[in-house]
């Protein structure tokens, strides 16, 4: 019945400043299939799955900390290899809570984007 998540829709207060996080920072391909909607944001390919980022300065969902807390909501990404993406986040300067050994058999890396939005990456 399910074929899974299309997308996942997160919120950004500067879409110029997440563009370049996102892609610059992260690596991730913006698509160039999001339709004109009359507000600024952004649609990013993953996998079969997209990353729409959305400027809405009336958002109820911002945390209002950019600290990284791995119990608070976030959404996770599977990377093919971790420990490039450590070094990519190294070479970045990007703040992360790294979990080699934890409770799930993989590797969990979390991080904030500016915006306080949290991603986990795994392998």
């Amino acid at each position: 019945m399910y074929e899974g998540i299309h997308h996942v829709s997160i919120l950004v207060t500067d879409i110029e400043k997440s563009k370049r996080f996102y892609g610059e920072v992260l690596g991730f391909q913006e698509s160039n299939a999001r339709p004109e909607f009359g507000f600024p944001g952004a649609w990013y390919q993953i996998g079969k799955t997209q990353l729409h980022l959305i400027e809405y300065e009336d958002g109820k969902t911002l945390r209002g900390t950019t600290e990284i807390d791995s119990r608070d909501g976030h959404f996770a990404i599977r990377v093919n290899d971790i420990e490039v993406f450590i070094e990519r986040m190294e070479a970045n300067h990007v703040k992360m809570l790294n979990k080699p050994h934890n409770k799930t058999e993989w590797h969990q890396v979390y991080i904030s984007d500016p915006d306080g939005n949290i991603i986990e990456f795994n392998k």
